[in-house]
């Protein structure tokens, strides 16, 4: 319950503080003690009637207690004294994620600051929800802070704002992507970042009502997630889209999605986050596996390359015109392509096995194994090579 509490409160109470004081990295210093002090004092104490205003309150002590050791700063100090309990607004909010997903930062820095400062996870957490060591988290976020110090980044609303979401966008979408389907290690899923980019992702959806793509970012995680239960049997074993028990599937999320990307379709332009998840809900409404709607999945991936060209849009889309027209042209379609990515040894591979050539298959199954860094799918596709043998 605290834990939960302090987690939604932190961004908040950081977005109050930093934008009455003016200086991201001692206010997001100031709030994790404060959150600290609350992690210790309210269990035993009690929850106090306004946590974010006594969160605020105790982070604006110790931002006082910096002051009154900086004389440059003593006007400062006179600011916080008088109001240190500032009302949080929205922009506050969109400022932070803003902030957090700065150009002048690296994707993985986005990824770390977005995390601690707007998700609130600790750097711990943030350790294990991405599988690098505590020490490499901490380093990437001091970074990461003292790059914004260097450009001169202010806790304000950017002039280039419209500019500037297309990197909060996708910043969200790679913590969704590393939690839905990890890139390394034991679990196939990592539901803290999964989760926590779905939240952050709503919060940005009420920030920006009007923006279609912010809606077609949530409706693609959603529809997406839907789909998890399925994705792994008891053991841990990856189950493939086709052979998933859709019984599993969590229908409200679904549900949701689809009213989500059906309504952005129709009010906005189209973007490339909304056609991904036309494409998911296309998946996520089909009765069945034989019964997806694959002429229309292939259309819209013609769109999506259209669109946002890239490798991995490139192969899903080869993979629904083998769905179409067979895998031999699914075959001839890869060979041309020329991409260099371990999953396509083992989209070859599915298509190989289809079209009755077992012994090749069986190769690229071997060689999509070795390649993945994912032990779910590695013993996935080394089930397949024992299949086949």
């Amino acid at each position: 319950m605290v834990e939960d509490l302090l987690r939604t409160s932190a961004p908040q109470v950081l977005a109050a503080v930093a934008r009455r004081y003016g200086d991201f990295d001692a206010a997001e210093d100031a709030v994790q003690e404060a959150l600290f002090a609350a992690s210790r004092q309210w269990p035993a104490d009690g929850i106090p009637d306004n946590p974010v205003a006594w969160l605020i309150r105790v982070a604006s002590r110790r931002l006082i207690e910096i002051v009154r050791n900086e004389r440059a700063r003593r006007r400062r100090e006179e600011s916080l004294l008088q109001d240190p309990i500032a009302c949080v607004r929205g922009d506050d909010e969109l400022t932070l994620l803003l902030l957090c997903c700065h150009p002048a930062l690296t994707p993985p820095a986005q990824v770390a600051l977005t995390l601690r400062a707007v998700g609130g996870l600790s750097t711990a957490e943030i350790a294990r929800a991405l599988l690098i060591p505590e020490k490499t988290v901490g380093q990437r976020i001091s970074r990461a802070k003292q790059r914004l110090r260097d450009v001169g980044a202010k806790f304000t609303l950017p002039g280039d704002l419209e500019a500037r979401l297309p990197g909060v966008r996708q910043t969200l979408y790679l913590i969704f992507n590393e939690g839905s389907t990890a890139s390394s290690g034991s679990a196939l899923h990592r539901v803290e970042l999964s989760a926590e980019a779905i939240r952050l992702t709503r919060q940005l959806r009420a920030l920006r009502p009007e923006d279609g793509e912010v809606a077609g970012l949530l409706a693609l995680m959603l529809l997406t997630d839907a789909r998890r239960p399925a994705r792994t049997r008891e053991d841990g074993a990856l189950v493939p889209l086709a052979e998933q028990d859709r019984a599993l599937w969590d229908r409200d999320f679904i549900a949701e999605g689809v009213a989500l990307i059906t309504d952005a379709l129709r009010r906005y332009a189209v973007g490339p986050f909304q056609v991904q998840a036309a494409i998911a809900a296309v998946h996520d409404e089909a009765p069945s596996a034989a019964e997806t709607d694959w002429p229309q999945i292939l259309e819209l991936y013609r769109l999506l390359a259209a669109l946002a060209p890239g490798p991995m849009v490139t192969l899903n889309r080869i993979v629904a015109l083998a769905e179409v027209d067979g895998p031999a042209a699914g075959l001839r379609a890869l060979d041309a392509a020329e991409l260099d990515h371990y999953r396509v040894a083992a989209v070859r591979a599915h298509l190989l096995e289809r079209a009755g050539d077992l012994g090749a298959a069986r190769e690229e199954y071997r060689r999509a194994a070795r390649l993945t860094l994912s032990l779910p799918e590695r013993r996935y596709l080394e089930a397949r090579v024992a299949r086949l043998a």
